[in-house]
């Protein structure tokens, strides 16, 4: 992908098209997805993709299904037999090429299609008997294109967990690459390093140290060559979902900023929310909008500028579940 995002920028994200609501389905009906057409839709720029149109096959169309071997299916209609397979992946080559260049921060695909399925798709043996899951021919090559960029389907995002970590990945990787456009410098990386070091520290503390070495020696490689590992190290420690145990050591790292300056009321406080949150009888939302709060009474720079506060729009709501 490439890194030319414009400051405010929304993050563009590729969509299979029926999700917003086209009727572009082999019946001509859609499938719209109103958490991500009303809601989230109000903070990306969607990048529509069907696979089956854009090939060539008409609206209706005949059902097809995949057959074979699950890790190289074929693309067959259902009644007739006749095989897709090739068309499909001469025309994805071809798109996925065009799609590099919508520096694209992630895609939504659809659950269980032939073309655009991510996972569990039903596999057929030639006798018509499912024998095993696969992913659909496009998304699979997506995910072979792009391996580290942020994909899920609509109904994997149902999961309150897995909604958050894809969303908290995309406004991530659009932070990065804004700050590394229109020219990118070790300067710049330094900044964004220590500005998400909390943030990577809830998802892989092995991997923030491992960053934090590339950035010190940032000056002995080529700019392009440190942005685009830095790039893949990021997304790559992202996809390692953020547990209670690793947001507790955060939030227990970022009250140490204030043990000199919180009375014992508030030390007693503080200490209570995050065991209300470890013990499950709280969200995240509460333990961190009390540290926002002493960020604010106390002034405190370092902890102002962290990203883990404000990973993402705060109107989405996905730390609100317990």
């Amino acid at each position: 992908m490439t890194a030319g995002t414009k400051p405010g920028q929304k993050p563009r994200l590729g969509i299979s098209t029926c999700l917003l609501g086209e009727p572009v389905r082999y019946d001509g009906g859609h499938k719209r997805d109103r958490f991500l057409t009303d809601t989230f839709g109000r903070w990306v720029e969607w990048v529509p993709v069907c696979p089956e149109v854009e090939c060539g096959l008409g609206i209706p169309r005949p059902a097809m299904r995949l057959v074979g071997d699950p890790e190289s299916p074929r693309l067959v209609v259902i009644k007739t037999g006749e095989d897709h397979t090739a068309r499909m992946r001469a025309w994805a080559k071809k798109r996925l090429d065009l799609l590099a260049r919508e520096d694209l921060c992630g895609f939504v695909f659809k659950s269980k299609s032939p073309s655009s399925g991510m996972e569990r798709v039903r596999v057929y043996t030639r006798k018509g008997t499912p024998a095993g899951t696969g992913s659909g021919l496009f998304a699979r090559a997506f995910m072979d294109r792009f391996p580290l960029l942020p994909a899920e389907d609509e109904g994997r995002l149902h999961d309150a967990g897995i909604r958050e970590n894809f969303i908290e990945r995309i406004f991530c990787l659009q932070r990065y690459r804004e700050s590394m456009s229109p020219r990118a410098s070790v300067g710049r990386l330094v900044d964004f390093h220590s500005a998400h070091k909390l943030q990577l520290m809830a998802h892989s503390p092995k991997h923030l140290k491992e960053m934090g070495r590339l950035v010190a020696a940032g000056k002995r490689k080529k700019p392009r060559e440190l942005i685009a590992e830095y790039e893949d190290m990021l997304l790559d420690a992202l996809r390692l979902r953020a547990t209670v145990k690793k947001n507790v050591n955060v939030l227990q790292h970022m009250a140490g900023y204030f043990k000199r300056r919180l009375g014992a009321d508030e030390k007693k406080e503080m200490a209570g929310t995050i065991e209300s949150y470890r013990a499950g009888y709280t969200p995240l939302i509460v333990p961190v909008t009390l540290i926002k709060h002493h960020v604010r009474k106390y002034d405190q720079g370092y902890l102002a500028q962290q990203s883990y506060l404000n990973p993402h729009p705060l109107e989405l709501k996905l730390r609100n579940h317990a």
